[in-house]
């Protein structure tokens, strides 16, 4: 499953001119952005995923774009999708960027396989 790379590099690029460290991650048929080794955004097809927090959920469900994020037919809580027109201006990526980075020093790492 493809996924837009050029959504990628915006990313990846917003990322670089904060002075984020990160690192980036093929999975899920889509990159995933780590930042503190956490899932902190990333791109799936043509949708940015925003991890928000279960706190931001609902706030970030009423904004341009999003949905619930839903791989197996139950969506993730305090996960989003953003459709390509939620993030068509670099202000709206960058204003969605920061929300994930504002959750991520509260989400949970996951377990390092062995």
């Amino acid at each position: 499953m493809a996924f837009d790379e050029y959504l990628g590099e915006r990313i990846q690029r917003i990322l670089i001119q904060r002075n984020i460290p990160f690192e980036d991650k093929r999975m899920m048929g889509g990159l995933a952005f780590m930042v503190d080794g956490k899932m902190c955004v990333g791109v799936v097809r043509d949708l940015l995923m925003a991890r928000v927090g279960e706190l931001q959920y609902d706030q970030a469900l009423g904004s341009k774009g999003a949905k619930p994020m839903d791989f197996t037919g139950r969506p993730m809580k305090g996960y989003v999708f953003v459709s390509p027109d939620g993030v068509d201006t670099e202000k709206d990526l960058d204003q969605w960027i920061q929300l994930c980075l504002n959750f991520n020093p509260f989400a949970k790492a996951s377990k390092k396989k062995k």
